[in-house]
């Protein structure tokens, strides 16, 4: 299923499904929110889908194209409370292109104490992030917050980069979307495209700024696709300059390419108590190998990000715009 939510002509929000070959979307029941059919299916013991195929479709279908240019499309899944979605995410999960990871192996071959700190998690991953039995954590990734749901941007809004910032650039990622049931277990809802979009220049000048690099604005969406994934997913990453393309790079993701598995990613994310609070959404980025950055692109205000990922549906379009400027030098105030 094909999962998004959107404005509705009455201006309220939907929740609805995408047809099989892209062109329409129906709602789903009356529902107003892809969280409350989530929880709807909780509730029944149903998974996503069959909770939806259990509701009507109220009124005509709606061209899919329409809500796309007019700009109504919302994230596919978002928390009626948007402290209450935890967005984090892993890096040094991806195998990346063939010259690249030969690269990688000649600069592994050496000893472990030779390694950088990144560099020796990477390998750890590729030693121990695919359990062979199946039943057992493999070793934990790096792991990352990004913050909370008020830093999600809708498809075809604006991706804000803080007047602080030194860069702010595409991350074309795999998203896992989840939200804690009434016992704490973590139902997985599906897939969707991600732009991580993160500040490379400061994470650059020391790796221990990488946290700091992370504290930025995301996108999700428009689609969220449930059941199983395909192992091998490939899409474009592309910038866009007015009518000019000005960088396209295809990325690979799926645990083909993948140094982890999913699952090995979801348990050393899920293992915290703290993120198996009854009720809340997970978004989680599960890491990329394409950046404009590596490429020696530099971004501006009024660019475009596109990444299409045809497999999880329509692809995500946000521009870049610079925040006016916020919290300023000494703006804590005691009490």
């Amino acid at each position: 299923m094909r999962l998004i939510q959107f404005i509705d002509d009455d201006r309220s929000q939907r929740a609805g499904r995408v047809s099989d070959d892209g062109l329409t979307v129906r709602r789903i029941g009356d529902y107003r929110s892809s969280f409350a059919l989530a929880q709807a299916a909780v509730a029944n013991g149903a998974s996503l889908q069959a909770q939806a195929d259990a509701a009507s479709s109220p009124g005509a279908a709606v061209p899919y194209a329409m809500l796309q240019a007019e700009q109504r499309l919302l994230s596919p899944v978002t928390h009626p409370d948007p402290a209450h979605c935890l967005v984090s995410g892993t890096g040094l999960t991806h195998l990346g292109s063939a010259a690249a990871r030969d690269a990688m192996h000649h600069k592994l071959a050496g000893g472990e104490e030779t390694l950088s700190d990144s560099m020796r998690m990477f390998k750890w991953g590729l030693d121990g992030g695919r359990p062979a039995d199946g039943t057992t954590p493999g070793v934990q990734p790096e792991w990352f917050y990004k913050g909370n749901g008020h830093i999600v941007a809708a498809p075809g809004a604006p991706l804000t980069m803080p007047d602080f910032a030194l860069d702010g650039g595409e991350e074309p990622e795999l998203v896992g979307i989840y939200l804690i049931g009434p016992d704490g277990t973590p139902q997985r809802l599906g897939f969707a495209i991600g732009n991580e979009f993160s500040d490379h220049v400061t994470e650059r000048q020391n790796y221990l700024y990488l946290a700091h690099s992370k504290l930025r604005a995301c996108a999700v969406g428009p689609e969220l696709r449930t059941g199983a994934l395909p192992e091998h997913l490939a899409g474009t990453s592309r910038i866009r300059r007015g009518s000019q393309v000005v960088w396209e790079k295809p990325f690979q993701t799926g645990e083909a390419n993948m140094s982890h598995t999913i699952a090995n990613l979801e348990y050393h994310h899920f293992k915290y108590a703290a993120h198996r609070q009854p009720g809340d959404v997970h978004l989680h980025f599960f890491g990329t190998a394409t950046l404009s950055f590596a490429d020696g692109i530099k971004v501006a205000p009024g660019d475009s990000f596109e990444i299409d990922l045809p497999a999880l549906g329509a692809p995500l379009v946000n521009p870049l715009a610079l925040a006016d400027r916020g919290f300023a030098y000494g703006g804590v105030k005691a009490l």
